[in-house]
C-alpha cells in the first residue's frame, strides 16, 4: 500500500456535502442524468418533428385513411349522443367521456387516434380536425407519378441496376469496381438482382 501511495495512485480528494435545501436545480440535465436518458430540457414539439420528417420524405408505416364525405355529420351525431353538444370548444377533460368519444369514433370510422397524438386532442374541434385529415401511405417519390411534372424534368421510376451477368457491353466490368449492388428490400429482391463485387486485382469477371 505504501508503494502504491508513493507513486501517486491515490490522491487526496475533498468532498463537500451540501444540505438538500441548498441544492439549486438547473434546467439542464447532469452527466449522470444524461447517462440514464434523463433530459430536463423541453424537446421539440410533435408538430415541428412531423414537419421535419415530412420535409425529408420520411414515411412511417401507418394505415391509409380517406375521410368519408359525411364525416362531419357522423362526428356530430357522436358528439350529440355522448356529450349533448357539438360545440367545437367543448373540452374532453373527463377520462371516461374521453374514452367513450374515441371509442365511438373508431367504431364508426374504423380509424383510431394513435398514442403519440392523444395529448393533442383537448376539444371536440381537435377530434373533428383529426378525422377530417386524410392520411396517405404513398411515399413522396411514388407521388411524383400522380402530378404533372415540368417538361424539362423526367423521373425514371423503372431504374436500371448494374449486374455483370447482364451488362456485358464492357465484359461485365463496372465503373465502380469496389461498389457492390446489394438489394436489401424484400419488395425489390425479386425485381432486381444484386451482386457482390470482387475486390481482387485485376477486377475481371
Amino acid at each position: 500500500m505504501a508503494a502504491i501511495a508513493k507513486h501517486g495512485f491515490f490522491k487526496k480528494t475533498t468532498f463537500l456535502l451540501l444540505p438538500a435545501t441548498n441544492v439549486i436545480k438547473s434546467k439542464y440535465a447532469t452527466k449522470a442524468e444524461k447517462k440514464k436518458g434523463i433530459d430536463r430540457k423541453v424537446g421539440p414539439k410533435i408538430e415541428s418533428s412531423a414537419k421535419s420528417l415530412a420535409a425529408k420524405g420520411f414515411l412511417r408505416p401507418q394505415k391509409e385513411y380517406i375521410p368519408p364525405a359525411d364525416v362531419k355529420t357522423k362526428l356530430n351525431n357522436i358528439f350529440n349522443s355522448i356529450l349533448g353538444t357539438k360545440d367545437e370548444e367543448t373540452r374532453l377533460d373527463d377520462l371516461t367521456v374521453r374514452f367513450q368519444v374515441f371509442d365511438a369514433c373508431y367504431k364508426e370510422l374504423q380509424h383510431g387516434i394513435p398514442n403519440s397524438l392523444l395529448y393533442t386532442i383537448e376539444t371536440i374541434g381537435d377530434v373533428q380536425n383529426f378525422y377530417t385529415t386524410p392520411i396517405s401511405t404513398i411515399t413522396p417519390y411514388d407521388n411524383l407519378k400522380n402530378i404533372d411534372l415540368p417538361p424539362n424534368l423526367h423521373v425514371q421510376f423503372e431504374y436500371h441496376r448494374f449486374h455483370p451477368e447482364t451488362d456485358t457491353k464492357f465484359g461485365g466490368i463496372t465503373a465502380f469496381p469496389r461498389s457492390s449492388t446489394i438489394v436489401s428490400g424484400l419488395k425489390y429482391k425479386e425485381k432486381y438482382k444484386g451482386h457482390k463485387q470482387r475486390e481482387t486485382w485485376p477486377f475481371t469477371t
